[in-house]
């Protein structure tokens, strides 16, 4: 039986903004070098396989893999893939929400609002700052230079991802940026990172969105990611440690993926106890069945012939093969 196959546009106001998100459902089967080697063909920056749950807390089991690697832990991911499960009836929506197991633990999810306005919610793994101050600063000026910074110090967090992060004065600064991304992959190297993400106040205290981020996560390959809810998490994390009392901690909204051509918006919410969660709406795009053959299986991961640098600004992807269903504007979200 042929698995299905799902793509997904997540922290998406419509249907080609955000960030692209491939997932597989039935595919409980398949080796973990198949799953790479799919994701590979693919060339989204992930592909997540939805499995059945071997935790009784947990709604669904989530593996996720970049082109080169499994990891722990991703916003869109998690976001995209509880919108599938529900979207195909693989799960209902319980009062309390989902829990989603995954590397990174258990994960509540939670919704607000129906049908195509509805927001799915992740509450993001808990953070700590491993390097702020001077220290971080200093690591990140020969990458920063001649940008002026922002009211918080740049820094290293990690929570299910490892971040470095470094606010910047404008707006205008941080769109118009072209930083150096041999730089952001020797940085992620050196410190078992995903790379750079850098974020601005909005400019217009009347938009629609009150801070802008932009993400480069050279530690997987990616030259800038279109809507990351890892990195925003642990945005929202560091700006509620270090402004508890500051109109940003009472929850904002994201601008991200403009520069690439995928505006995509994330909404950031805080508990009581500052714990974050990050959310959006998400458009399912295309939907079919998944022939993925033995051979295929067991090659080691190829990366698309259609990709050129990696990021998802030049990707164009893999896809599948047959059965392929573009969702009607009513039917899609």
């Amino acid at each position: 039986m042929a698995e299905r196959f799902l793509q997904l546009d997540v922290f998406a106001d419509r249907p080609g903004g955000g960030n692209p998100l491939g997932v597989v459902i039935g595919a409980a089967h398949w080796s973990d070098s198949a799953m790479q080697s799919f994701a590979a063909w693919v060339d989204l920056v992930e592909t997540t396989f939805l499995l059945p749950a071997s935790d009784p807390l947990a709604s669904y089991r989530l593996r996720i893999f970049t082109p080169t690697r499994e990891i722990a832990f991703a916003g869109h991911p998690t976001i995209g893939s509880a919108h599938a499960a529900l979207a195909t009836g693989l799960v209902e929506l319980p009062a309390q929400g989902l829990v989603q197991q995954c590397a990174a633990g258990l994960l509540p999810i939670r919704a607000q609002g129906e049908g195509a306005q509805r927001r799915l919610f992740v509450q993001a793994p808990a953070a700590r700052v491993l390097l702020d101050g001077d220290a971080a600063g200093a690591r990140l000026q020969p990458l920063l230079a001649g940008l002026e910074l922002g009211a918080l110090a740049p820094a290293l967090v990690e929570g299910g991802r490892r971040w470095w992060m470094a606010e910047l004065a404008s707006e205008a600064q941080l769109r118009a940026w072209r930083p150096d991304h041999a730089q952001i992959a020797a940085l992620a190297k050196d410190s078992d990172s995903l790379g750079l993400c850098v974020f601005a106040r909005a400019a217009d205290v009347d938009c629609d969105y009150q801070l802008v981020v932009r993400a480069f996560p050279a530690g997987v390959g990616i030259i800038e990611d279109p809507a990351s809810g890892a990195a925003n998490g642990l945005i929202g994390a560091y700006i509620a440690l270090s402004e508890p009392a500051g109109p940003l901690a009472r929850g904002y909204r994201v601008s991200q993926g403009r520069e690439i051509g995928r505006d995509a918006v994330i909404d950031v919410e805080f508990d009581s106890d500052s714990r974050v969660w990050v959310g959006g709406r998400t458009h399912l795009v295309i939907e079919g069945a998944l022939h993925w053959p033995p051979e295929a299986r067991s090659q080691g991961p190829q990366r698309s012939p259609n990709a050129f640098c990696g990021c998802s600004a030049c990707s164009v992807g893999g896809g599948v093969r047959s059965s392929i269903r573009i969702p009607s504007p009513s039917a899609a979200g």
